[in-house]
């Protein structure tokens, strides 16, 4: 992979975020790990109660149609 280079005259922009993680930042170390400056139960919080989980909710629709299924 090639590293882009940064440009003398370009100031890098921080992604928005949400409010609640205002401050946030991660980086990877020369070993190839994550490292952040939140505790990951803090992130952990915050993404059960804002992100919905993709399999959870096709498990859900799929145990509903099977009892509709059922009752016919």
């Amino acid at each position: 992979m090639s590293k882009k280079a940064n440009k003398p005259g370009k100031k890098q922009v921080k992604p928005r975020v949400h409010r609640e993680l205002s401050g946030f930042e991660v980086s990877i170390n020369q070993f190839g790990e994550l490292q952040t400056n939140m505790n990951i139960e803090k992130i952990n919080k915050f993404l059960d109660e804002n992100v919905d989980d993709k399999k959870l909710l096709e498990k859900e629709e799929k145990e509903r149609l099977r009892n509709e299924k059922k009752k016919k």
